[in-house]
């Protein structure tokens, strides 16, 4: 699994992660170690065992350490960098991929090379929308009519 560096994104996968494990799934998040550091003791016991924290490792930028490799606490005028940053940890991911060889990659809004990285290890991969179903009609919407009809319907 790899989230966007939000806790907003890493919550509902991991909540994803353990609704799998009902159904014998091995996990392998994927995170940033402050990220990872942050969820640890959110993994109990239970399932400790099934559920393996992965440090990806985004790339060194002077105005970007990596106790800002989250959102959590990210200065606003670094929202921009972090995204580029975590674009360009794809290396990175591809190392992660194919050490562990995993059946399959649930990817976020995030990373654009995460399915094309996993296909190229001919490992499935399927995007996870943490968002709810009205902003994603939304923004399909927008994108389909360019603001020309309003939304949901136009008003009577």
């Amino acid at each position: 699994m790899l989230p966007w560096l939000a806790h907003g994104h890493i919550s509902p996968f991991l909540e994803l992660a353990k609704k799998l494990l009902e159904r014998n799934f091995h996990i392998f998040l994927c995170s940033t170690p402050i990220n990872l550091k942050s969820i640890k003791k959110r993994i109990t016991d239970k399932y400790s065992l099934s559920i393996e924290l992965v440090e990806i490792h985004l790339p060194s930028l002077p105005e970007l350490p990596p106790h800002y490799h989250t959102t959590n606490g990210l200065p606003i005028h670094l929202n921009s960098t972090l995204r580029t940053t975590f674009e360009m940890a794809s290396t990175s991911f591809s190392t992660i991929l194919n050490t562990l060889s995993p059946d399959l990659v649930i990817y976020d809004v995030g990373p654009p090379w995460a399915q094309s990285t996993a296909l190229s290890f001919n490992i499935p991969a399927v995007q996870l929308m943490t968002t709810g179903a009205t902003v994603v009609s939304f923004v399909q919407h927008i994108i389909k009519h360019h603001g020309s009809v309003e939304f949901p319907f136009p008003g009577n």
